[in-house]
């Protein structure tokens, strides 16, 4: 559950290290949470002086992994250990070359089919 002003981790190599959720972006929420899989407008708070994501920029990203346990169909449940996104553009891609840490195969729904190609693991 990622809700405004939330601090998030980066999973990938634009050069962002932390960002702020300030709105969701529809998914399968469009209201006070946002979950796996969903879309979020966020400001970059840290980045190192090198990356292609410089620090107060707002960005778009979707969530790879929460905190917050996820339920799925079968009954089992998948928690994280942080709350991580990847940077995407305007087209749904991410704008990273390479993933960091596992990300949940409930982004394969979602058609997020890059960032699940470029993740050393799928949960």
């Amino acid at each position: 559950m990622i809700q405004m002003r939330t601090i998030l981790n980066v999973a990938d190599n634009t050069g962002a290290k932390k960002i702020a959720c300030i709105k969701m972006l529809g998914g399968s929420t469009a209201g006070r949470y946002a979950y796996i899989g969903d879309v979020i407008t966020a400001s970059v708070k840290e980045a190192s002086p090198d990356g292609t994501v410089k620090k107060g920029a707002v960005v778009k990203a979707v969530i790879v992994r929460t905190k917050a346990p996820l339920r799925r169909s079968d009954g089992s449940y998948l928690r994280f250990d942080s709350n991580a996104v990847v940077i995407i553009g305007d087209d749904g891609n991410p704008k990273g070359t390479r993933i960091f840490g596992p990300v949940a195969r409930e982004l394969r729904a979602k058609n997020y089919m890059k960032i699940i190609s470029l993740a050393p693991e799928v949960l």
